[in-house]
């Protein structure tokens, strides 16, 4: 008779200790890999949308301990709502304002400085002579010199800076709307600290350091504009508001945002009393900028980010090129949100926050007491 064939294996998949599928980890990273640059193609893609989204949810992230007190008073919600959006409108408004009025009298006063731009270029040709330069090498050299070119560079990006807010009425209602969720948020958080305590703990450890960096920044411009602004207007520096709310601006971006604020009011201290003036200007800058945003505001920035000048930079480049000038402004929260995102919401990843953030003090460990050796305590005690 015929034997019975033996039956062929079943391949089951492994499975790991914890109920996982057994994948490779090379491939975890390649994936992981394939879906970061999709998904920052598509943020790139939608930069337009996404830069005014993120833009309300900072502000709104800024403004919400208004309805909490509100709340905590025992008002009603709508209270606190409606304070929320009206201090959150009145800064937005107040700043379009501003630059759109500024950058009006800055196209305005441009040229009148065409004249005082052919007299530099002809010292600069004299100067070059007496010191033996030849004729021809001076012409192509002042030809190629236009300065009233690079003012109107410097007013074409005032005037994208201004189209940061160019879609006020979107963002407008974007803030109407989350305000509106502001006023249940806090008890939303809490059904959700019970469904999903990290989630909760990642979303609250963002907004509370995103909150407190925004105010940090905050405070810090507002010293700096009107240092910035008086410095200006003592020198005899033309629209010294407008280069005052430059470097409000300009505070919050980091690392490079001084060096942003300094060339226009230098440029003009070049063509309104000479290259003295313009070394004055980016003397006083220096000064002030460098002891508030290089020594005095990372002590307070620090405790509130917690990532490292590297990443912060990187992060700047990052946003920068994904979102524009919105990324510039918002590099910080953003990473912020990433960070929550993909760190803080999972405990067996947050050791990745020693590598990120900046340097901190490590507690030193107490010794444990050890007992001291002796008899036992059946000997210490007289026999009965």
């Amino acid at each position: 008779m015929f034997s019975k064939r033996p039956a062929e294996p079943v391949l089951v998949p492994t499975v790991s200790d914890g109920g996982h599928w057994s994948i490779p980890r090379g491939l975890i990273v390649l994936l992981g890999a394939a879906a970061t640059v999709v998904a920052v193609a598509g943020m790139k893609s939608f930069s337009g949308i996404l830069g005014p989204v993120f833009l309300a949810l900072m502000l709104t992230i800024a403004v919400q301990p208004i309805q909490d007190w509100a709340q905590k008073r025992g008002w009603p919600k709508w209270i606190g709502m409606l304070g929320a959006l009206v201090t959150v409108y009145l800064i937005l408004i107040g700043l379009v304002v501003s630059l759109v009025v500024s950058t009006a009298q800055l196209a305005t006063i441009l040229p009148e400085y065409s004249d005082k731009m052919g007299e530099l270029l002809n010292q600069a040709r004299t100067s070059l002579a007496d010191f033996g330069v030849d004729t021809q090498q001076i012409q192509n050299t002042v030809s190629s010199v236009d300065l009233t070119k690079v003012l109107v560079v410097v007013e074409t990006a005032l005037q994208s800076l201004l189209g940061v807010l160019s879609d006020l009425v979107f963002i407008l209602a974007l803030l109407l709307f989350m305000a509106f969720d502001g006023m249940s948020i806090r008890s939303r958080l809490g059904v959700l600290a019970e469904m999903r305590p990290e989630i909760s703990y990642a979303l609250s450890a963002f907004a509370s350091g995103t909150r407190k960096y925004l105010v940090v920044s905050t405070v810090f411009g507002l010293i700096v504009a009107v240092l910035d602004g008086g410095a200006l207007w003592l020198m005899g520096i033309p629209l010294p508001v407008l280069w005052a709310l430059l470097s409000f601006i300009t505070n919050y971006i980091p690392n490079i945002g001084f060096v942003i604020g300094v060339i226009p009011p230098a440029l003009l201290g070049l063509l309104q009393g000479g290259p003295w003036l313009m070394l004055w200007v980016i003397v006083v800058y220096s000064v002030i900028n460098f002891v508030i945003q290089s020594i005095i505001q990372p002590k307070f920035v620090g405790d509130a980010v917690g990532i490292s000048v590297t990443m912060t930079f990187l992060s700047l480049v990052f946003w920068s090129w994904v979102l524009g000038a919105l990324g510039a402004l918002l590099a910080i929260p953003l990473s912020l949100l990433v960070k929550a995102v993909l760190l803080d919401i999972d405990p067996a990843t947050r050791w990745a926050d020693i590598l990120i953030s900046g340097p901190k003090e490590v507690p030193k460990e107490v010794p444990e007491e050890r007992p001291k050796e002796g008899p036992p305590e059946s000997l210490e005690k007289d026999p009965p």
